[in-house]
């Protein structure tokens, strides 16, 4: 169940329609920027858990949308699920087995194309459990404007995926717990300074 941070962050870096001349970069804001995981229990429920506090940065070209780029780092201290004690139990030698206070996960985009005037599918290195998979992000672009909180600029995404808690060697108790976890992310993000 774990699988699922993140690449939740790494979707946002999809090119936009927006004309530009120059790449612009954005920073992450990690209140606003999280991933949320699905699965299924024992056939009976679908469980949820979040994960909160991810930062990256992305460069958005959207002249270029191929030579967009994003890199994300998913904090597993930001995960929380139904209960505290799941909340332990996956950091226990039947998952992480680590301590989750400095542990991370972390999406670098190797590849974006656009899928359509505001979507993209962004192909990624997934690095999860000290181990790297590519994953693909299928991500809609939200909105890209002036924040009417802050006046700076800013982009949101939204972004889901699918992926295997086995390849990642998180497999416990599957198929029972389904080894499959959705990943759905989004990303509210600030043109660095």
């Amino acid at each position: 169940m774990k699988t699922i941070l993140a690449p939740a962050a790494a979707l946002v870096l999809l090119g936009t329609t927006a004309a530009m001349a120059e790449p612009v970069a954005y920073e992450f804001d990690p209140s606003h920027s999280q991933v949320v995981f699905e699965y299924s229990h024992l056939g009976f429920s679908t469980s949820t858990g979040i994960i909160n506090g991810v930062t990256g940065k992305l460069l958005l070209d959207a002249e270029n949308p191929a030579n967009s780029s994003v890199e994300a780092t998913i904090p597993l201290s930001g995960l929380r699920t139904v209960s505290e004690e799941l909340d332990k139990h996956l950091f226990g030698p039947d998952f992480f087995n680590t301590d989750a206070s400095g542990a991370v996960a972390t999406f670098k985009s190797t590849k974006v194309e656009l899928d359509g005037d505001d979507e993209a599918k962004v192909t990624g290195d997934l690095t999860l459990n000290g181990v790297t998979k590519q994953v693909v992000l299928d991500v809609d672009l939200n909105q890209r404007g002036n924040h009417p909180m802050t006046g700076k600029e800013a982009a949101g995404f939204d972004g889901e995926a699918d992926i295997k808690r086995s390849e990642f060697n998180l497999g416990k108790f599957a198929p029972a717990i389904a080894d499959e976890v959705e990943i759905k992310v989004t990303v509210e993000a600030v043109k660095a300074e």
